[in-house]
């Protein structure tokens, strides 16, 4: 009788403790045309989920190279290997679907809309299973204004779109907007159940802080300028080359490094033929090809002037976009267009100058006093820590708490 009564204590003090230790958590974080090294999917959302005790984080998405140094419980896998517009991304659907049976995840984020049907589905043939939606884009807008589709897809593509989302979000459990603009724009985003978590920058573990460049060279010497990003008309690539024309009347050793992917051949053509006629004054790195974060990093570091030449529309006017983040989390001075938004934090900080690139052309250029705006004193306060991902982590942190 005292073995049996030893037993039952000593089984009594394991129950208490397993009791009391977290339960293991899958989380699933998918897209399909997001590449696996995404800087919000993984760099942002999946370290900072991964350093959560018991926690297992799965992201899914484009191929791409897997970035070095990931923790062992943070894993890769892809949904599509293709082109943009293929019969691949039909697969994708389907090895989404795989993933979702094979992982058995508590939790999906999902930051993609095409995803979040076959997502619903496997809410609803399931228990205890959520999913949130990380809404990324204003998709019905951008697909209505941004000349990605035919003419007459894009208001069938936008109803659907924006039915779709509404749909998923009456089913979540929670959702998460990339700009504070969007719970405006977004008429299923409640605030009740909706928080912001804006692109800001998370630091590599092995990066140095930045120390702000307060000063940009004399006119004497080498000027770097960076194009940083999508490479697209919209986002102003093309203001760029202009631009940097144009100073290097003013300063000659400027030069011009342009790093991204471009989804557009012919706009890729048009630009590599550019860059070709500038003799050496511009280099580009990805065009075709999709290029790590890490080195979109390192011509960061190595520059003097970051450029943020995007054409005026309604897809990015009330958007922050994420160099102007990267830019301000390494000290780099930029040149900004004159957006409200992106004016006042700039100007905050003195971080940069205003400039409107669509003036530029045969009718207006570049003088001497713009050079003299250069030479003022740039980050008097140093690099600011509004611009860093440490207080979005914590609110995704709250998020999962309070779904879990």
């Amino acid at each position: 009788m005292a073995n049996a009564r030893r037993v039952a204590h000593q089984n009594h003090k394991l129950t208490i403790f397993t009791a009391n230790m977290p339960l293991p958590t899958t989380v699933l974080l998918a897209s399909v045309l997001k590449p696996l090294d995404d800087t919000r999917m993984l760099g942002k959302f999946g370290r900072a989920l991964a350093s959560r005790l018991s926690t297992h984080v799965h992201v899914a998405g484009r191929l791409a190279p897997t970035p070095p140094n990931l923790p062992p419980n943070l894993h890769t896998h892809a949904l599509l290997a293709g082109a943009r517009f293929s019969m691949a991304r039909v697969g994708a659907q389907w090895r989404y679907w795989q993933l979702l049976r094979q992982l058995n995840p508590n939790v999906v984020i999902v930051h993609a809309p095409e995803l979040l049907p076959l997502t619903v589905l496997w809410r609803a043939v399931g228990r205890g299973r959520q999913f949130v939606y990380d809404v990324r884009e204003n998709y019905a807008l951008n697909i209505q204004t941004q000349r990605v589709y035919p003419a007459w897809a894009r208001g069938l593509l936008a109803s659907l779109v924006r039915k779709l989302e509404t749909l998923a979000a009456t089913k979540a459990a929670g959702l998460i907007l990339a700009e504070r603009s969007y719970a405006d724009e977004l008429p299923f985003a409640t605030p009740a159940r909706t928080i912001l978590l804006e692109n800001k920058y998370q630091p590599r573990t092995d990066e140095t802080p930045a120390l702000p460049t307060h000063r940009l060279p004399v006119p004497d010497e080498p000027l770097r300028l960076l194009y940083s990003g999508t490479i697209s008309e919209l986002n102003g690539v093309f203001e760029a080359l202009e631009f940097a024309r144009q100073l290097r009347q003013l300063w000659p050793s400027v030069h011009l490094t342009i790093i991204g992917f471009c989804q557009q051949p012919a706009q890729l053509v048009r630009l590599r033929t550019a860059v070709a006629a500038a003799s050496g004054g511009v280099s580009l790195i990805g065009g075709g090809t999709l290029v790590p974060h890490a080195q979109v990093v390192q011509e960061i570091e190595r520059s003097h002037l970051g450029l943020l030449p995007y054409r005026p529309h309604p897809s990015t006017a009330r958007c922050v976009p994420t160099k102007l983040f990267e830019y301000l989390a390494h000290g780099l001075p930029m040149v900004v267009p004159p957006n409200p938004l992106w004016q006042q934090l700039v100007e905050r900080y003195e971080a940069g100058v205003c400039l409107d690139f669509q003036q530029l052309g045969s009718s207006h250029t570049l003088t001497a006093d713009f050079l003299v705006q250069l030479r003022r004193p740039f980050y008097p306060l140093g690099v600011p820590e509004e611009a860093f991902w440490a207080s979005e982590a914590e609110k995704l942190h709250r998020l999962m708490d309070s779904i879990q």
